[in-house]
């Protein structure tokens, strides 16, 4: 599984932050940081995440109020939002 953040979409209410340890707060720019995540496009930070925290990632993507967070499942489908 892994997890998409989009850090351009991301207006600071660090709702992910509560619900996966991933996330921590920048509270300069205003907005979340995906912990040991790849930018793979500007803006756009990707990582792999562990079998033990896949809940934690799902509740994360649930919790964000504009869609900046997306799972995906190992073939590559979208599971959240």
């Amino acid at each position: 599984m892994r997890i998409e953040f989009d850090r351009d979409t991301c207006i600071g209410m660090f709702q992910c932050v509560a619900e996966y340890d991933a996330f921590e707060r920048d509270e300069d720019a205003g907005k979340a940081v995906l912990a040991d995540s790849e930018e793979t496009e500007p803006g756009r930070f990707v990582r792999e995440v562990p079998d033990d925290e896949e809940l934690d990632a799902k509740f994360a993507a649930r919790a964000c109020p504009v869609d900046a967070i997306t799972v995906y499942d190992e073939d590559g489908e979208q599971l959240v939002p």
